[in-house]
């Protein structure tokens, strides 16, 4: 039988659980081996109860699709996260919230009202009208349109790997170098340094 990555307990300090908010890309970092997982792990383990929107099924599994497609995992992790994805999802790690009717009304109707300056995806609309139908004050993600868009249905919108503190650059200049790589360059060097 498997094990979920780690068990998201209810804060000993506190006997009152104060649930909290994530978008499906916090969700696929939580399992993910990046920077930022551990904050995202123990904003979870602190809350004791993490809701989102049904829609991070999907999107979760998406991530870890695109995590294969560009090479930054191969076919044996892509399937364990998966499993420990589902595994989780059967077990109530996530607390899901169906895309009804209503809410995707909602979120035509936010839509229409949304100033035209403002970039909002559809699917990231979904979790703001979610989450504020749920009773949220606030959502915890670190895509930064999502973000921007919060005050739109006010929301406040958290990026926990920001509130993190930020990590050393190593001293080594050849290793300086290859940090500020981003990452999809990378994972085009990791393919093309595989082939040869």
């Amino acid at each position: 039988m498997k094990t979920s990555l780690i068990k998201i307990e209810t804060a000993e300090k506190s006997s009152r659980i104060v649930p909290v908010y994530f978008d499906s890309a916090l969700i696929a970092k939580f399992y993910l081996n990046e920077p930022g997982r551990e904050a995202i792990r123990s904003l979870a383990r602190d809350a004791g109860i993490v809701v989102t929107s049904g829609i991070a099924v999907a999107e979760v599994s998406a991530a870890f699709h695109r995590k294969l497609r560009e090479g930054s995992v191969d076919r044996d992790v892509f399937d364990a996260l998966q499993g420990q994805f589902q595994h989780d999802l059967t077990n109530g790690l996530w607390r899901l919230i169906g895309p009804t009717e209503v809410l995707l009304q909602q979120v035509r109707t936010l839509f229409l009202r949304l100033d035209s300056s403002v970039f909002l995806r559809s699917l990231d609309a979904l979790h703001l009208i979610t989450a504020k139908a749920e009773h949220f004050n606030r959502i915890y993600s670190n895509d930064q349109h999502l973000l921007s868009a919060c005050p739109s249905v006010d929301l406040e919108g958290i990026n926990p790997i920001r509130q993190r503190r930020p990590e050393a650059v190593p001293s080594d200049p050849s290793r300086r170098s290859a940090v500020q790589i981003p990452k999809k360059r990378r994972a085009y060097r990791k393919l093309k340094e595989n082939k040869r």
